[in-house]
């Protein structure tokens, strides 16, 4: 029987626009209390954008997908699943940054990761920009490297930003790599597209045995075909699954940093997410959602419903009829 204490709050119980907004109507269940070692899958806001190199705004994206998340309810439409009564889901609170450097803010994400690791807790982590799933990877893929299934317009591979600065959004898996957080031969890396300032990211990729699927054959090929591909390269091991809203057609997700037109609507973007049924999630993030540029708030509801998805993939069972 599930533990009623980890069930959200029902519209049918507190309007929706009422009440203190956790992530999905969960409880509010920080490390220090008495209920923390009960969780086992745990919803964290990374509020921390430092690594952006154009356009800032990704770290009041937490805030944001609370607030949209609130019209989450408890089943998915398509298989039924409710996850929150499969698994005891809660919201762990946020990730205190130092918003004055870069690299003490990794250091606490890390630590606060490490927390959540030793509790046995698997993350799904709301960011913040992209350069959040480093030290997420850091604390999680400590032991072993995990492979990673990476949606994105970028591939976030790059070696370095303005002659030499190592930690940018555009960094954190050439980092994770070199670190060997990250088996490059279990991760793929779908949606990629844009234009380029040169082949490094893409070249370094091929070096290093990540496939790279670009939006063009994504969309020659479609969701199912790209995906089984995609679990096949993950394998059974442990997978860490990275989603940048940017992997979105700006049409559908407009509120992020580095917007490149193109690419899936909002309905692939769950359909990418169902696919991954039957791997061995050890974490998950959505990643780059910028409130200054949707206010409205369209590209967060997106973004967390994206999460839900991921939920539902999370408790382990399949997230599609």
């Amino acid at each position: 029987m599930s533990d009623s204490f980890f069930h959200p709050v029902s519209g049918f119980d507190l309007p929706r626009f009422a009440g203190v907004p956790t992530f999905m109507r969960l409880p509010y269940v920080p490390p220090e209390h008495e209920r923390f070692g009960d969780v086992d899958i745990g919803l964290i806001g990374v509020p921390w954008d430092s690594g952006t190199t154009n356009r800032p705004g990704p770290r009041h994206g937490p805030r944001q997908l609370r607030d949209a998340s609130t019209m989450i309810r408890a089943q998915h439409q398509a298989s039924g699943i409710r996850p929150f009564e499969a698994v005891n889901c809660a919201d762990l609170g946020d990730v205190g940054p130092n918003p004055a450097d870069i690299i003490d803010s990794m250091t606490r994400i890390t630590a606060f990761y490490d927390r959540i690791k030793q509790a046995g807790i698997t993350p799904l982590t709301a960011g913040g920009d992209h350069l959040t799933s480093l030290p997420v990877l850091r604390a999680l893929a400590k032991d072993a490297p995990v492979g990673m299934v990476h949606f994105d317009s970028h591939t976030d591979l790059f070696h370095s930003y303005f002659g030499g600065t190592m930690y940018t959004h555009g960094t954190p898996f050439r980092r994770a790599v070199e670190e060997g957080l990250l088996d490059p031969k279990r991760v793929v890396q779908i949606g990629i597209r844009g234009t380029m300032y040169d082949s490094e990211d893409r070249d370094f990729a091929r070096a290093e045995g990540i496939r790279l699927i670009e939006i063009e054959e994504f969309h020659d090929r479609g969701v199912a075909d790209v995906m089984a591909e995609a679990r096949e390269i993950a394998g059974d091991g442990a997978t860490y699954v990275s989603y940048d809203i940017d992997f979105v057609d700006p049409t559908f997700a407009p509120g992020t940093g580095t917007p490149e037109v193109g690419g899936p609507n909002s309905y692939q973007a769950l359909q990418v997410v169902r696919e991954l049924a039957g791997l061995t999630i050890v974490g998950a993030d959505m990643v780059e959602v910028s409130p200054p540029f949707d206010p409205s708030g369209g590209t967060a509801f997106l973004g967390v419903s994206i999460m839900f998805e991921l939920l539902c993939v999370m408790v382990g069972g399949p997230a599609q009829g």
